[in-house]
């Protein structure tokens, strides 16, 4: 008779520590997904700037064409993509936009212009809000990896079907923070 008990205890402890497992992989993964949803917005509302933004610059660098062509170019590429695609291509466009702002230093009354310099601050803001939101993604997708690997965890994610996620990194931090080198 305590034998049963035991044994009937021992699989409740079993059961229950199932349930919490499951329900904080489930949690944990929905957190990851909300994450990714914040950065596709903000990256959507970054799309979205940039036709104004090169409208603004096309009046005043009418010959920088090729320059306003390359931010074009990616942000059509931007848009869709596995984790990893969407990093390059972002990392692509951040570095087309570094020079649309280059070539805009070259040229003092489109600086002043007040639609451009709006443009600039949401675009900044912008690019402050992806920054934060691939923050959180990065921290979701690190609490998914970790929990997806600890023992006991491990054994119940791999059952459940839960996987590792890649994060969204940047290029080489001290590529990023190279100023972009603008020739005439």
């Amino acid at each position: 008779m305590i034998v049963l008990l035991v044994i009937g205890g021992v699989i409740v402890l079993l059961l229950l520590f199932l349930w919490a497992t499951y329900n904080g992989l489930v949690k944990t993964n929905v957190r990851v997904e909300e994450a990714w949803s914040d950065i596709t917005v903000q990256l959507k509302r970054r799309m979205d700037l940039i036709p104004n933004l090169v409208s603004a610059v096309k009046g005043y660098a009418k010959h920088e064409a090729e320059t306003l062509q390359k931010v074009v170019e990616q942000r059509s590429n931007a848009i869709g993509g596995s984790v990893k695609e969407t990093a390059e291509t972002e990392n692509m466009l951040s570095g087309a936009l570094k020079s649309l702002f280059a070539v805009a230093e070259s040229y003092p009354d489109l600086k002043a212009n007040q639609n451009f310099l709006q443009l600039q601050e949401e675009l900044v803001d912008t690019e402050d809000k992806i920054q934060a939101s691939r923050r959180f993604y990065n921290g979701s997708v690190r609490e998914l990896n970790t929990k997806v690997q600890v023992f006991p965890t491990n054994i119940f994610a791999g059952m459940l079907g839960f996987k590792k996620r890649e994060f969204f990194e940047v290029e080489d931090q001290a590529a990023v923070e190279k100023p972009v080198e603008v020739k005439f």
